[in-house]
Formats: structure tokens, C-alpha cells, sequence
């Protein structure tokens, strides 16, 4: 699927797929941020996308950041909705509790993955018409 991109910044880094059956295109970081422990940022992509009706991009993290310098997606997974066309940002957390970790530009600090999705009509119930095996049970319900 082609999808329009236009660089806000010239000298910005289109995203770029790893490996051809990839699921997740890198996004670069567009300038350069220190990120100290606890702390977030929002960085810059440079880049806006124009993602279609029905579809949305999810930014992820990059687990090889996450692993081993602590760095995560705030958000995860961030959502760029169809229409809007600003520049991607990706909100950045430190979880060391120690070491600031240092962002350049070029660097790859997330991944953009464009997903299909529908809208949901609600219908207000009293209660449901079909039972599950779990019904409302959550957050560990099923052991550890």
C-alpha cells in the first residue's frame, strides 16, 4: 500500500522496513534529545504521513531500545489516526532509574505498523446475550 508522506523537514529520514516481511518501518528521530532516568520527551520525525480512511498507524517500541537502554513508547502503542497530517512525534520514556540516554538524529527510535480497523456501533444492554467461559473476570484472573 503506498501511503503519502511529505518530509517537514528536508533533510528528514523516510521510515525504512528491516527486513521485506516486516510488520513494523522504523521511524528516525529528527534531532537530538537527552533523555534523563524518569524522564520523557516527545521527539521530532520530521515526517507527517497521510494514512487512509479505515486504517491507523500504531507506533511501537523498539525492543532492542527497550532491552537495552531502558527506552519505551510512552503510549505504546501511539496512534496516528486517518487525517491527521502534523508531524510525528514519539513521546520517548527513560526507565532506568540512572543512566540518561542520549537520542541522535538519525537514530531509530520506534516503529510505525498501519493497521485496518472498523468502528464499533454500541448497543446499550441490560445484560449480554451470550455467556463466556471467563465472563468478568480480569487482571490475573486466569493465575499468573
Amino acid at each position: 500500500m503506498y501511503i503519502q508522506l511529505i518530509k517537514i523537514r528536508p533533510d528528514a529520514t523516510v521510515p525504512t522496513y528491516a527486513h521485506d516481511i516486516d510488520a513494523g518501518a522504523d521511524l528516525y528521530a529528527y534531532e537530538d534529545v537527552m533523555i534523563y532516568p524518569g524522564e520523557r520527551h516527545a521527539i521530532r520525525t520530521g515526517i507527517a504521513i497521510d494514512i487512509p480512511p479505515g486504517y491507523a498507524g500504531l507506533i511501537h517500541p523498539r525492543s532492542g531500545l527497550a532491552a537495552g537502554k531502558g527506552l519505551t513508547v510512552l503510549n505504546a502503542p501511539g496512534t496516528v489516526d486517518p487525517g491527521f497530517q502534523g508531524e510525528i512525534k514519539v513521546i520517548i520514556y527513560n526507565s532506568d532509574p540512572y543512566i540518561p540516554v542520549e537520542i541522535n538524529k538519525g537514530d531509530r527510535i520506534a516503529q510505525i505498523v498501519l493497521q485496518k480497523f472498523e468502528h464499533m456501533t454500541f448497543d446499550v444492554i441490560d445484560e449480554f446475550t451470550s455467556n463466556s467461559e471467563r465472563g468478568s473476570g480480569g487482571f490475573g484472573s486466569t493465575g499468573s
